[in-house]
């Protein structure tokens, strides 16, 4: 209760100053504000939409702002970067003709008429969002300790803002609808700008990201990049507690593999003690998963909608669910049914994970055709130039 009372107290002082200070101020037609998983990092599509925008000379004349928690970590080309939250992040959240965000929003900073405020979303939904969560009235969420009306209420005050929402593919288009309860002119079906790198990348790309992440180029690599649990938290943030056992992936699957371990964005606690250097390689600084995606040959994942994306380069994908029970009961559930239409194998046990690992050649066999089906209803879409389609749609 503590937390919820400083967290409302902070967002009214600041929704005082952008009214009293910012909201007067004219909007400049050439300005773009761009933010990725709140100011965590310079990633997803936010960031694909403004490489894109880099190359084009149409747009030299225009302003480019991002917001970062950590300022002082993070430099891009050709823009300002300022302190998400700060003062001047309001000024530019006033003034800026175009909002280019991937995540919920505060909802205390009403966009004004003339704002154009799209929202790309961060992820193809396997786990159900907002208004489309099972769970009972009494349930409380994420370490605001928000009720369910009033979590689902955050999500649709900052909905109601969207000019333009994009959508990977048509199951997506359906999903946003139902838990933002917009509408369909919002949606655009453009595929996710962020997977473009994923459609034109060259193999000698592969073989300098390997270069540059110091990952060896003749061995197998895995790629294990489960999610965050609604319900595991302290007063720091989102924690995980690592379910497997590194050592023995190692005595199971030797030399011939290297493990890339990618902790979700929102888990602070990324340091273990079960990595194992020389076989394990830390991902957690990495602040764009496309690479991870690329330099792997399998993913292993849970319910994170990683593979949705994954699935554009058509490579195995293992979802390793030792909670299922707990997660799809009593968290969130799910938009497919995931024992018909996922791309690969449900794994409850850390074994069969490993085995499926050794015998990838007989899974991808039998879930083959599985597979193509999947890429066709889910990742068609991502042709390599999304980018290009979002920017032609919401500037000109």
């Amino acid at each position: 209760m503590v937390l919820k009372l400083v967290l409302s107290i902070i967002n009214r002082c600041r929704r005082v100053v952008y009214l009293v200070l910012f909201r007067p101020l004219p909007i400049r037609s050439k300005t773009i504000l761009f933010c990725s998983h709140l100011g965590k990092n310079y990633s997803c599509n936010p960031k694909a939409i403004y490489e894109e925008l880099l190359k084009d000379q149409n747009y030299l004349e225009y302003s480019f702002v991002w917001a970062f928690k950590d300022v002082s970590s993070t430099s891009i080309d050709r823009g300002i970067t300022v302190k998400y939250g700060s003062l001047k992040y309001l000024y530019y959240l006033s003034i800026a003709k175009y909002w280019i965000f991937n995540a919920k929003m505060p909802y205390c900073y009403p966009k004004k008429l003339g704002q154009i405020y799209l929202q790309t979303w961060h992820g193809t939904p396997l786990k159900r969002l907002a208004a489309d969560i099972y769970v009972g009235e009494d349930a409380k969420f994420y370490r605001s300790e928000m009720s369910k009306n009033e979590m689902t209420q955050s999500y649709l005050k900052d909905s109601q803002r969207y000019d333009y929402m994009i959508s990977a593919n048509k199951f997506s288009s359906e999903a946003f609808k139902s838990a933002f309860k917009i509408e369909d002119k919002v949606i655009i079906e453009t595929g996710y700008p962020r997977n473009d790198i994923l459609t034109n990348s060259s193999e000698e790309h592969i073989f300098d990201l390997k270069e540059k992440y110091s990952i060896p180029k003749e061995k197998t690599i895995v790629l294990y990049a489960p999610t965050w649990r609604d319900n595991v938290y302290d007063t720091k943030g989102y924690i995980f507690e690592l379910q497997v056992d590194f050592q023995q992936w190692y005595e199971v699957l030797g030399d011939d593999y290297v493990i890339i371990y990618k902790p979700h964005y929102l888990i602070y606690n990324t340091s273990n003690k079960k990595i194992k250097e020389g076989f394990v390689y830390d991902a957690s600084q990495c602040e764009d998963i496309n690479d991870l995606y690329l330099m792997s040959d399998i993913l292993v994942t849970d319910y994170s909608s990683v593979f949705f994306d994954y699935g554009v380069l058509k490579r195995p994908v293992l979802f390793y669910m030792y909670d299922l029970e707990t997660y799809r009961d009593n968290l969130r559930g799910f938009y497919l049914d995931i024992y018909t239409d996922l791309p690969g194998p449900i794994l409850e046990d850390e074994q069969d994970v490993l085995q499926s690992i050794l015998n990838i050649e007989e899974v991808t066999k039998e879930y083959r055709e599985r597979m193509d089906n999947f890429y066709d209803e889910f990742c068609s879409m991502s042709d390599g130039n999304s980018s290009r389609k979002v920017i032609d749609i919401i500037l000109k």
